[in-house]
């Protein structure tokens, strides 16, 4: 992010020179998108493939068509190398850098170019492309055009959509976790046993996060942004690790239950369930019909859940 940030400092007088000022401040310029360096996890080993120099442009649409091809040719004639770093890119990763439309730019992430407006929207949008569009750092928008809808959506999920979702996560935990892990490996089926505690893991993590009011992001990332970005307590991260860490068949059932404690406990805490039962799909059940929003409550239990 250093990097690009600076490059684009070196940069920015020599891309937008002779422009028109009615073009120049309707652009904004920053790295947001795909990729460890936008959500600040990036280290030596992501210098094999899209590392180096480089930042992206966004243009508004009324402005792209006339615009867009030319801003494309400047930023290509830019320097390959900056700092003693010269970018390499791959063919399967795409454009991670660039000249974009920043309508088109929303839209690949979120299926809209704008803000989500109503709770089907926000449901509709994966959390994982949630990190992905809100992660980065923008470095210039004078227009503010591209930080707008930008803002709306680190704003977070509304609170019933949060409390619909960690619903849907928390029967994914019951079911994976507390029924299926136990009764696969009872019958020696390891694969089958392995499976669920991955729906577990991720349905938990998932969870967490959004207890913690944070986007997950894709499971490469998921259990380093539970510590990083979501700030899980150390000993909530550790037990998940030794989850994650054991052999399969000898996971341990007290870790399981120990996990789904803690966000079963959050969830009483927020008011979203009650009762006795330690078994999550009863809270899940609870947490999705006491939702106040129509539209969410009417969904399948499991609507909403990671994937």
């Amino acid at each position: 992010m250093e990097l690009s940030r600076r490059y684009f400092g070196a940069c920015e007088p020599t891309l937008v020179s002779g422009l028109p000022r009615s073009v120049a401040r309707r652009l904004a310029f920053g790295l947001v998108g795909p990729g460890s360096e936008c959500l600040g996890f990036d280290d030596e080993a992501s210098r094999d493939h899209d590392f180096g120099p480089g930042f992206c442009v966004w243009v508004p649409r009324e402005l792209y068509a006339d615009w867009g091809e030319e801003l494309s040719r400047r930023y290509e004639a830019l320097p390959k190398e900056f700092m003693g770093e010269r970018r390499v890119e791959t063919a399967l990763a795409g454009q991670r850098v660039g000249v974009f439309e920043t309508e088109s730019f929303y839209r690949a992430f979120t299926g809209l170019e704008r803000e989500p407006q109503g709770v089907a929207e926000w449901l509709r949008i994966p959390e994982q492309l949630l990190a992905t569009v809100t992660g980065g750092e923008v470095f210039s928008d004078p227009s503010g055009q591209f930080s707008r809808p930008r803002r709306a959506l680190q704003g977070f999920y509304p609170q019933d959509v949060v409390r619909k979702k960690v619903a849907a996560d928390m029967a994914v935990m019951a079911q994976a976790g507390q029924y299926n892990l136990g009764r696969c490996l009872r019958r020696g089926d390891l694969v089958a046993a392995g499976a669920a505690r991955a729906e577990f893991l991720q349905a938990s993590m998932a969870a967490l996060h959004l207890l913690s009011e944070t986007y997950m992001p894709f499971y490469k990332w998921s259990f380093r942004s539970l510590s990083e970005r979501a700030h899980v307590p150390a000993p909530i991260c550790a037990l998940v690790s030794r989850i994650a860490a054991a052999p399969v068949a000898d996971v341990s059932p007290a870790d399981v239950e120990a996990l789904c404690g803690v966000v079963l406990a959050t969830v009483r805490a927020l008011g979203w369930a009650a009762g006795d039962s330690n078994f999550l799909l009863d809270a899940a059940t609870a947490a999705w019909r006491g939702i106040p929003n129509d539209y969410l409550r009417g969904l399948p239990l499991n609507e909403g859940a990671y994937r």
